[in-house]
């Protein structure tokens, strides 16, 4: 008799167990899968070629050229902020998308170069374009920021949380560059490039799958050593150049190439594709020939790959979303299409993101 009065809590457990795992099923059926829905990218005015430099480095058009791919690179005048730059590609995404700054719910910035340490340049971002419904916070990943932004956009879209997430990567690298080093000031330049992440239509495959690693033993090879609470601003700092980029250009090159053709491979046969089924890859724009060594381990089709390092140099997180942006400007990149983007960055930081393109 005692098992039989057990036997209706028993079944009222088991049908508990049962209803919660159906609800649950339910629910990963109603989340949403997230998109790009819009890009756009700004870069400033003046541009500074190889030969302006041999103006007062010890360099030459030739060396930068054979080493790294550069020709040339954009770069802010005095007084300009990474916001500003930030704050113009936002603004062309918005016209592009035919929507109003209102309608953005959150707004993630992936910068090394911050218009100060607080307020967010997210904030200050969405004060110059009006943005008066959104929240927003950086996100500091280096040259794999974008990667690592736009993977955290699609978990804010893909709970239901927000409908409307503003990416952006954005740097004024030549605000934290001593000009009077050959081996850094010659790689970098300044500029931005945004997207727009929104909830899929049904039927959509959207953003697909990402990777996102570091490695913070590799951090000795690319760093700034001054300005945080470690060293803060002093004289000493100063006289020390410790406010300036530091680099170990060899070390970074070799755990480039690894890294970014791993996350690469390792994305696409996880989804069960192969290089062949890549119609765009977009790469971080660091060296050229980390690019191609990169695209070479993976057996990719060197013309489905975007570099525009050349015209650009290394705008560190806006080097992705700024070739994105180009790609989709000159048709590169058409509905349905598979679109691979990956980078490597100081951290060392890497990751890497597969999505159909749905814009």
């Amino acid at each position: 008799m005692e098992d039989d009065k057990d036997l209706p809590a028993c079944n009222l457990s088991f049908l508990i167990g049962h209803l919660s795992f159906f609800i649950l099923e339910i629910r990963r059926d109603l989340l949403y899968n997230a998109k790009i829905t819009a890009t756009a990218h700004y870069v400033p005015k003046k541009v500074v070629t190889n030969e302006d430099l041999e103006k007062f480095l010890d360099t030459s058009d030739e060396w930068i050229r054979t080493r790294t791919g550069i020709r040339q690179r954009h770069m802010v005048e005095k007084g300009v902020a990474t916001s500003d730059l930030a704050a113009e590609a936002s603004r062309r995404l918005l016209e592009r998308r035919g929507i109003s700054a209102s309608e953005i719910d959150c707004i993630i910035v992936a910068t090394v170069t911050p218009d100060m340490f607080f307020p967010s340049t997210a904030c200050i971002l969405q004060e110059k374009i009006g943005a008066r419904n959104a929240w927003g916070f950086d996100l500091s990943g280096a040259c794999t920021g974008f990667v690592y932004a736009l993977a955290a956009a699609v978990q804010f879209v893909h709970s239901g949380a927000h409908r409307k997430v503003l990416v952006a990567g954005a740097d004024v690298m030549t605000s934290i560059l001593n000009p009077q080093d050959r081996n850094t000031y010659v790689l970098f330049g300044d500029g931005a490039g945004v997207a727009l992440v929104e909830p899929t239509s049904p039927g959509e495959e959207g953003i697909l799958d990402f990777i996102l690693r570091s490695d913070g033993s590799g951090g000795k090879y690319l760093y700034m050593p001054g300005g945080g609470s470690l060293n803060p601003p002093t004289h000493e700092t100063v006289q020390k150049k410790m406010h300036y980029v530091h680099q170990d250009g060899r070390a970074v090159f070799k755990y480039a190439v690894v890294g970014m053709a791993e996350v690469s491979l390792e994305i696409l046969k996880r989804n069960n594709f192969c290089a062949s089924d890549v119609v765009l890859y977009v790469p971080h724009q660091a060296n050229s020939r980390i690019v191609d060594a990169a695209v070479e381990r993976m057996g990719l089709d060197k013309s489905k790959v975007v570099l525009n390092i050349d015209r650009y140099a290394n705008t560190t997180a806006a080097t992705i979303p700024i070739g994105l942006s180009e790609a989709c400007e000159r048709n590169r990149v058409r509905r349905g299409d598979l679109v691979l983007m990956a980078s490597f960055g100081a951290g060392f930081t890497w990751g890497s993101l597969l999505l159909r393109w749905a814009a």
